[in-house]
C-alpha cells in the first residue's frame, strides 16, 4: 500500500472507530425524525384551559355572531373595560372592544389583554370578524340567497399530475414530494460539505499545533499528506451517508408496512407547507395518490448517484481549500479572514437552492448550477425535475475540473504553510507561495 493509502487508512479508521461517529450515524435518522414529528405531534395536543374573551360591542350588532371554539369562549360584555380591569376575580383572558362600524372604521376593533395575545387567538378573532363583515357586506347587496350562491361556487380543486416514462408507462407524481426531496438533498449536501470540510481544516491545525506534522513530512510528501487526509475524511462522510441511507430506507419501509402502504400525500403536503411559510396546502384524497407510485416516479437511483458525485466534487473543492487555510494559520481565531468568504459563498448557495425549489429552471438555479462553488448544492434542487443530461454532465465536468485545480493550488500552499510557525501570513504572501518553486 502506498503512502497515500496508509494516510487514508489512518484517517478513516481513526475517525470511524470513534464513539461519537457511531452514535451520530445510528441515532441521527431517529433523532431527525423525532425533531420533525414530535413537535408537530405535541403542538396538535390541545390544552384543557378555555380562554374567555369578553366582547364589548358598542355598535350592538357584532357580539352575538361570535362562535366559541375548543380553546376560546366569547362572552358578551356589559359595562366598560375599566370595570373588567378593576375586577380582581375576573376569569376574562382578553377583552375585545368594538367601538364603531367595522366596515367603515376597521381600526375600531381592539383586543386588550394583560398578557401577550397568542397568535392562535389573534388569528381566530380576525377570522371570525372577517366572516361577520363578509356576511354583512353580502347582505347589503339585497340579492336573494347570495351567500349560498357564493358558497356553492367556492370550489377547491387539486389536479392530479402524471409523469410519462420513456417506456410509455405512467406514474402518479407530486410536486410537493419532489420539492421536499430537492430541499432535503440540498440541505444534506450543504451539511456534509461544511462539516467534513471543516473537519479537514481542524485536523490539519491540530497536527500543526502539536508539531506532529514535522515528523510526518520527514517520510511523506506534504502533498501526499494533504491528499490522504482529504480522501480519508471524505470516505468517512460517504460511509456515514450510506449508513444513513440504509437506516432511512429501513425506517420508511417499516412505516409503510405498519400503515399498510396506503399513505396518501396529504401528510407530505402538510410537511411541505411547514417549510414554506404561509403556503396553503390543498386537500388531497388519499385514495387518489399512492405514496409508492409517487416514489416510483422519482429517479431515486439517479439522485443517489448524483448526490455522491456532487458531494465528492464539492467536498474535494472545499476540503482542499480548508486544508490550505488550516496549514497557513497557527491559531483558530486567525482563520476568520479566510473562512468568512467561503462560508458566505456556501450560505449563498444554500439560500439559492432553497429559493429555487419553486423555480428549478429559473435564472438563479440555472446559473448557480454551473458555478462550481455553488453547483453541488443548487443542482440537488434541479435534479428531481429531470433536467437535460448535458446540463448534468457539463456541471460535473466544471465542478471536478475546478476541484482538481483547487487541489493543485492548495497543495502549493500546504507544502509551505504546514511548516510555518509564529507568523500570521497575509493574502498576498499566501499567493506568493503558489508560485514558489523551492
Amino acid at each position: 500500500m502506498g503512502k497515500i493509502g496508509l494516510i487514508v487508512k489512518r484517517e478513516y479508521i481513526q475517525r470511524v472507530s470513534k464513539k461519537s461517529f457511531l452514535l451520530l450515524t445510528f441515532l441521527a435518522p431517529i433523532l431527525f425524525a423525532a425533531l420533525v414529528f414530535v413537535p408537530l405531534w405535541l403542538s396538535s395536543i390541545k390544552g384543557d384551559e378555555v380562554k374567555k374573551v369578553a366582547v364589548l360591542d358598542s355598535v350592538g350588532k357584532y357580539a352575538s355572531h361570535f362562535k366559541d371554539t375548543e380553546d376560546i369562549q366569547f362572552v358578551p360584555a356589559e359595562g366598560d373595560m375599566e370595570t373588567y380591569r378593576a375586577d380582581k376575580e375576573r376569569e376574562i383572558y382578553a377583552f375585545l372592544s368594538i367601538s364603531a362600524d367595522l366596515l367603515e372604521h376597521p381600526d375600531a376593533a381592539i383586543l386588550y389583554s394583560e398578557k401577550q395575545i397568542p397568535m392562535s387567538m389573534k388569528k381566530e378573532v380576525n377570522n371570525q370578524i372577517a366572516h361577520i363583515l363578509r356576511d354583512e357586506k353580502l347582505a347589503s347587496f339585497h340579492i336573494p340567497n347570495l351567500k349560498e350562491i357564493i358558497q356553492e361556487s367556492d370550489i377547491t380543486f387539486d389536479i392530479r399530475t402524471v409523469k410519462w416514462e420513456a417506456d410509455g408507462s405512467q406514474n402518479a407524481t407530486s410536486a410537493e414530494v419532489v420539492s421536499i426531496a430537492g430541499f432535503l438533498l440540498t440541505f444534506l449536501i450543504y451539511i456534509f460539505i461544511t462539516s467534513y470540510g471543516s473537519m479537514v481544516m481542524q485536523g490539519v491545525m491540530e497536527e500543526k499545533t502539536n508539531r506532529i506534522i514535522e515528523l510526518m513530512v520527514s517520510s511523506v510528501r506534504p502533498f501526499d499528506l494533504m491528499i490522504g487526509k482529504v480522501i480519508g475524511i471524505g470516505m468517512v462522510g460517504l460511509t456515514q451517508f450510506v449508513l444513513w441511507g440504509i437506516l432511512t430506507f429501513v425506517l420508511v419501509t417499516g412505516t409503510l408496512f405498519l400503515f399498510g402502504g396506503d399513505a396518501g400525500t396529504a401528510e407530505l403536503m402538510q410537511a411541505s407547507s411547514a417549510m414554506e411559510a404561509g403556503a396553503m396546502t390543498p386537500a388531497v384524497d388519499p385514495t387518489q395518490l399512492k405514496l409508492q407510485e409517487i416514489i416510483a416516479s422519482i429517479p431515486i437511483a439517479s439522485l443517489a448517484l448524483n448526490f455522491v458525485l456532487y458531494f465528492i466534487g464539492g467536498y474535494l473543492l472545499y476540503a482542499s481549500l480548508f486544508a490550505a487555510i488550516g496549514s497557513a494559520i497557527n491559531q483558530p481565531e486567525d482563520s476568520s479572514q479566510f473562512m468568512t468568504p467561503m462560508l458566505l459563498l456556501m450560505v449563498f448557495a444554500l439560500y439559492a437552492g432553497i429559493y429555487s425549489v419553486d423555480n428549478p429552471d429559473g435564472p438563479l438555479a440555472f446559473w448557480c448550477s454551473w458555478i462550481p462553488f455553488t453547483s453541488p448544492i443548487v443542482m440537488m434542487v434541479r435534479l428531481p425535475y429531470d433536467i437535460p443530461l448535458w446540463q448534468n454532465l457539463l456541471s460535473l465536468v466544471l465542478l471536478y475540473g475546478t476541484a482538481f485545480g483547487c487541489i493543485w493550488i492548495s497543495g502549493k500552499i500546504y507544502r509551505i504553510g504546514i511548516l510555518m510557525y509564529g507568523k500570521k501570513p497575509g493574502l498576498m504572501e499566501i499567493l506568493r507561495w503558489i508560485h514558489y518553486r523551492g
